[in-house]
């Protein structure tokens, strides 16, 4: 049964974890939430299937718990994780979509992007060759670094079929739950894989604390609410190896991301389609002005290094 499980972070890991990124709770919970909203953009627009890019994200969040948050660019290490992760399936993408995608979700043309207006300017996404190949080389020495944190196991079990399979044993399907509407039960399963979509970008990171199972179970339960089908009477839900306590935490979990995503929306503002890590240096210079205690100085030494690593990137691709 191991194909159905996942290897679960430990609450001592989170919150050592935690510590050691040293930033501030909300700011941890941005990082997260923007790098695994540009992973799903990218992934629609590279056509990838809803499975990969969801392992994508989960890879993601695995590396953070043994990598800081602050050692790469958010979206550089988002395109490193959705071309590994494409690259072992059966949908793999050439690092050259892959750019051109970044290239554009980056821009202020893009779709995610607050400051977007109806006219594109494809000059803002334009791709040369030399950024190409500076690019190509900053994502494959990312995937190796992110290969050597996750000691090379990229197997991730998702929830997605575990609730269809449910849904089934439930009978949610059948007749008696849509004589009035028979697309109902279709409605439910629908809504389930939406709550499980939406979970990847839980500041809970739910995916890492929860096996499949429940997740599964947490979804259906929300969306046979929303859509109003009627569920056994029973403890149902412990029939798929979920507990009460489990199943209400994650059911608060699911839908905390709305909330979320507004607040994020609120804290930055007009740089809502994509955060970098100068925005969050600006923003830990606010917080530290407001504490008085100088926090803006925060990586700067480390921010020296890659910006000099960039700028000979740079010089080998022109040469």
């Amino acid at each position: 049964m191991s194909h159905l499980s996942n290897p679960l972070a430990t609450a001592e890991q989170l919150h050592q974890r935690a510590l050691v990124n040293s930033l501030p709770a909300e700011i941890q919970d941005s990082i997260r939430y923007y790098t695994a909203r540009l992973t799903q953009a990218a992934g629609i627009l590279l056509r990838l299937p809803q499975d990969i890019t969801a392992q994508a994200n989960i890879l993601l969040y695995r590396y953070w718990l043994v990598d800081e948050l602050m050692q790469h660019e958010f979206s550089d290490l988002s395109a490193a994780t959705i071309y590994m992760t494409a690259k072992v399936s059966a949908s793999p993408r050439s690092l050259r979509s892959i750019t051109n995608v970044y290239a554009y979700l980056l821009s202020p043309s893009s779709t995610i992007s607050v400051s977007n207006n109806t006219t594109s300017n494809p000059e803002s996404y334009y791709v040369s060759e030399s950024t190409y190949v500076i690019n190509r080389n900053r994502y494959l020495h990312i995937e190796g670094q992110l290969l050597n944190a996750l000691g090379f196991n990229v197997h991730v079990a998702l929830p997605h079929p575990l609730a269809i399979t449910y849904l089934q044993a439930l009978d949610v399907f059948s007749a008696s739950h849509s004589k009035k509407n028979p697309n109902r039960g279709k409605e439910v399963g629908r809504r389930a894989i939406e709550y499980l979509n939406t979970a990847l970008l839980s500041p809970q990171m739910l995916y890492l604390t929860h096996q499949p199972c429940s997740l599964a179970t947490a979804a259906i339960y929300l969306a046979a609410r929303d859509i109003g089908i009627k569920l056994p009477d029973v403890e149902w839900w412990e029939v798929f190896d979920c507990e009460r306590e489990e199943l209400g935490f994650l059911a608060v979990g699911m839908r905390s991301v709305d909330g979320l995503a507004r607040k994020e929306q609120e804290r930055w503002g007009v740089t809502g389609g994509m955060i970098s890590r100068s925005d969050v240096r600006r923003e830990l210079g606010k917080i530290g002005n407001r504490m008085g205690n100088g926090r803006s100085g925060f990586g700067e030494a480390q921010d020296e290094e890659a910006e000099m690593a960039r700028l000979m990137d740079e010089k080998v691709g022109t040469d």
